[in-house]
């Protein structure tokens, strides 16, 4: 069974590769997890960040948005100490200012989902890449997401870590077309 080769076969890496990376998401909390997730991978590896999800989910309060938007210092250097997370005191802060801009932009578009999926039209953008090679690191619409995600207070969200988010909601399909979820993913 061919995967893109980035997976490592560790069982984390490969399950996510088989079961979520790319499949299209609409559910907000979900956005949310991973636009907090992917600003936390920053500098790391994927296989750290999720080795280190579900100690997410239990210290951000399985990424609800509003609890974590009232954070007091207190929880913050709590969360600071916590070695389940990226003990990194700019990406957990960002997180509650995330937490902030994103109930902002949720209730001025009603849900986050139909602001984020607007910088690709609504539908996932189908790649064709036959190698990792080809995959951008970047593109325009991770360059438009990430400005306007910071001109609405967000942190964290760099054009980068913006098209890895993209990659991981399936706001694109960058499974190469030699792996076997190439054609599942792009049925949704």
């Amino acid at each position: 069974m061919n995967r893109c080769s980035w997976v490592k076969l560790t069982t984390l890496e490969t399950a996510y590769h088989d079961q979520e990376w790319g499949v299209p998401i609409h559910d907000d909390r979900l956005l949310f997890e991973f636009l907090i997730l992917e600003g936390a991978q920053a500098g790391l590896s994927w296989s750290t960040i999720l080795a280190k999800r579900e100690g997410y989910r239990k210290a951000f309060d399985d990424f609800n948005a509003k609890k974590i938007a009232s954070y007091s210092e207190k929880k913050i250097a709590k969360l600071l100490a916590n070695p389940a997370i990226v003990r990194n005191k700019l990406k957990v802060n960002a997180s509650v200012v995330n937490a902030k801009a994103f109930l902002q932009t949720q209730a001025e578009f009603g849900c986050f989902d139909t602001y984020i999926w607007s910088f690709v039209k609504g539908k996932p953008i189908q790649n064709k890449w036959t190698s990792i090679k080809e995959v951008p690191a970047s593109t325009n619409e991770s360059d438009l997401m990430s400005k306007d995600l910071k001109k609405r207070g967000f942190k964290f969200v760099g054009s980068t870590i913006c098209y890895a988010f993209m990659q991981a909601v399936g706001m694109v399909n960058d499974h190469t077309t030699n792996c076997f979820r190439y054609a599942e993913v792009k049925r949704y």
